[in-house]
Formats: C-alpha cells, sequence, structure tokens
C-alpha cells in the first residue's frame, strides 16, 4: 500500500493554483482561432485523413497577452511545485507516488 504524506498548504495551494491555471490556459485556447496570425483557411484530403481549417483572423494583441500571461504563470507555479523543498524530505523511492498523490489530492 502506498503511503500517504502529510503535504504541506503551500505545496497543495501551489496545485490546485497550477491546475485551475491549466484549466483556464486550456479553454481560452479552445475558444481563440486556430492561428495566432491572421491566415487563409486551408482543406488537405490528400493525407491519411483529411484536414480542415476555417480562415483565422488571429489572435487580438489582448489576447496574445492573456495566453502569455497564463503561460508564464503555469510555469512558475510547475516549477515552484517541483521544486518544493517538502520533496527533499520524501524517499527516493516513495518520491513519484507522491507527486502523483499530490496533483489527485484535491479529489479526495
Amino acid at each position: 500500500m502506498a503511503t500517504t504524506h502529510d503535504f504541506p498548504s503551500d505545496l497543495l495551494a501551489g496545485q490546485e493554483e497550477l491546475h485551475q491555471v491549466r484549466a483556464e490556459l486550456s479553454a481560452l485556447l479552445k475558444r481563440l482561432p486556430w492561428s495566432v496570425e491572421p491566415l487563409d483557411g486551408f482543406s488537405d484530403d490528400n493525407g491519411w485523413r483529411k484536414v480542415e481549417r476555417p480562415a483565422s483572423p488571429g489572435w487580438t494583441t489582448d489576447e496574445q497577452a492573456e495566453v502569455e500571461k497564463l503561460r508564464q504563470r503555469e510555469h512558475e507555479l510547475a516549477v515552484f511545485v517541483s521544486t518544493h523543498r517538502f520533496w527533499a524530505e520524501v524517499a527516493t523511492a516513495e518520491r513519484a507516488d507522491a507527486r502523483m498523490q499530490v496533483k489527485h489530492a484535491r479529489e479526495s
């Protein structure tokens, strides 16, 4: 049976915010046009599957800034969580399992 860990509150908060930022970024990217720059649409049915894209108006400066802000925050949080001092206290053999547990801590 896996060891359960008493994760520090700042680590749990960082992981939770990382989940939220990733969800927000994913939702934003799904809403935005497929191309950052304005591009004509295309259709290619010569490959192993047909690919079609409508014309893309591109992203506005505000949309580009929002994506960049979220990506930067995602990076900061990923570094914070992965390099947290708590991991030094966890035995090397248990670290991968503990990292998986912290990712799913909000589910329990």
